[in-house]
């Protein structure tokens, strides 16, 4: 049975996220949600469009793509029609509390949330979940870019007087980050008091963060990200073993496609909210259970 997926919001992740639903062999894309429709764009002329997932017919799932602090008011609207849920929230310290309030939500209307289903947190949970496992006792570093960070720079964008802005991340090792900030700034607006109120932000109060003022930041984007994970630890009684991870992405399509994998997952759990940690990674994938096995194992 092919899963009727929607995707909610067209921005860099939603553009990723339709070409991710389209790819995969045992989904149909139900249509994309978009809070205002304009115009009709030329690569979705065959794909239905609409303002309310109302209007798209059956759905069983939804991708949230859509800025991080919007997660809760759509989800819980869409949980409770029965409709399941994946997001990329991406504010650690309150994933867990967000996991807790969609949880309710979901096991009243008998859907399922899946909570932080991008690369981190998402995928790069499991592998720290992973080297914890061979390595119990131990310290786990993540390295974070060069690159940048899509929710940093929404959180960016929603300040006042803040007309476009680019956030990037460079990790300075063990775990510490730099932020680098470029915004345009709309006429008018003082750019000491976009600069404070992005510093106090919580997704850059932990960082060393510096502001800078530039003309046109569309100048300076590029998708690319990345992540080093470490680990040195013990095995038993042996120390020093030492796992490493890397890996270099587009970011907003490795999110997206990490959603549409969560969403196949999704319907195969009870319901109630999961984060990636906790669902079976074979529920992740498509095809034959039996043949994944004689494959993957």
């Amino acid at each position: 049975m092919s899963l009727k997926v929607a995707v909610i919001g067209y921005g860099n992740i939603g553009k990723f996220a339709v070409e991710a639903v389209l790819a995969a062999p045992d989904m149909t894309l139900a249509g994309v949600v978009r809070r205002q429709i304009t115009e009709h764009p030329v690569e979705l002329a065959d794909i239905p469009l609409a303002t309310s997932v109302d209007e798209l017919g059956p759905v069983d799932a939804a991708l949230l793509c859509i800025p991080t602090r919007l997660v809760y008011q759509y989800a819980s609207k869409l949980l409770a029609k029965g409709i399941n849920t994946i997001d990329s929230f991406d504010i650690h310290g309150k994933l867990v509390d967000l996991r807790l309030e969609l949880d309710k939500i979901a096991r009243m209307h008998n859907s399922v949330a899946v909570v932080a289903s991008g690369w981190d947190p998402g995928t790069d949970s499991l592998i720290r979940a992973l080297f914890e496992l061979m390595a119990p006792k131990g310290i786990t570093y993540t390295n974070f870019g060069p690159g940048m960070s899509m929710g940093h720079t929404v959180a960016v964008k929603a300040i006042d007087g803040v007309e476009n802005a680019l956030s990037v991340t460079i990790p300075v090792g063990t775990g510490i980050h730099r932020r680098l900030v470029y915004v345009q700034l709309t006429s008018g607006a003082d750019f000491s008091s976009v600069e404070k109120q992005i510093k106090q932000d919580p997704y850059f109060a932990g960082d060393q963060t510096y502001v800078y003022q530039v003309n046109d930041v569309d100048s300076l984007k590029d998708m690319g990200h990345g992540v080093l994970i470490e680990r040195k630890g013990v095995a038993g009684k042996t120390d020093n073993q030492v796992f490493k991870y890397e890996m270099r992405v587009t970011n907003p399509a490795l999110t997206a496609q990490n959603m549409v994998a969560a969403a196949r997952a999704s319907v195969k759990q009870k319901p109630g909210a999961y984060t990636v940690l906790e669902i079976p990674v074979i529920h992740f994938l498509s095809g034959d259970r039996e043949a994944l096995l004689r494959r993957l194992v």
